[in-house]
């Protein structure tokens, strides 16, 4: 996948170049040494509840942090903005997240089955591409899963951090990201893809045969 195809399908500019803001607050954070990853971790949870797409700021952490520190600050900012998203879905804007979600097929068949399964079905959706991030967050709110299952289905995302910042790093620049510019890794391009398509089929059939067995036990 082309990383500039990614940014250009994640981000939606109106009246202002998302982009290029996003890029700023990353030129701000690197200037601020030591405590840029404190500010990194807060703007990625801001960026997680308001909806704004994480791809930059992911890309950035590989340039900004390096592969192994910024996978770090990744994850904690996505866990933490994806459990504040997941409460606030279910104890402040249920009624909303209801309307948004209302004909997407895919949710319903979740919230059949990860009441269940919530661990396995969570971890799933995490590793699969199919289902957006933020969104995502805020509907798993109002199904029946546990909050302990969910908070430990986030190691899901685990390995698309990890390889989303190390395909950052290649930049070099923060200049670089998302631009025809920055090198890419084709080997690791394809693992992506494969992992997700893999992560896909799974979570689908998973879904799928729990979410029909807990229809016939409540036939029965």
């Amino acid at each position: 996948m082309n990383i500039q195809l990614l940014l250009q399908a994640s981000i939606h500019s109106s009246d202002f170049n998302l982009t290029e803001i996003i890029k700023n607050a990353l030129y701000w954070i690197d200037s601020l040494g030591t405590i840029g990853a404190i500010a990194f971790i807060g703007i990625y949870i801001i960026a997680t509840i308001a909806f704004l797409p994480a791809a930059i700021l992911t890309l950035g952490a590989g340039v900004v942090f390096g592969v192994f520190w910024g996978s770090v600050y990744v994850f904690i900012g996505a866990t933490i903005g994806a459990i504040a998203a997941f409460l606030i879905g279910r104890y402040i804007a249920r009624n909303w997240v209801d309307k948004k979600i209302a004909d997407n097929k895919q949710f319903a068949a979740i919230d059949k089955a990860v009441s269940k399964k919530g661990f396995k079905i969570v971890f799933l959706t995490r590793l699969s591409p199919l289902f957006p991030f933020n969104l995502l967050n805020y509907a798993l709110g109002i199904t029946g899963v546990s909050f302990k299952d969910y908070f430990l289905g986030s190691v899901g995302m685990i390995p698309g951090t990890i390889m989303y910042v190390y395909i950052g790093s290649f930049a070099g620049n923060i200049a670089f990201i998302g631009t025809e510019a920055q090198p890419t890794n084709m080997t690791l391009t394809w693992v992506i893809k494969i992992v997700g398509f893999i992560a896909t089929l799974a979570v689908t059939i998973y879904v799928t045969s729990v979410a029909k067995k807990a229809l016939e036990e409540e036939v029965l």
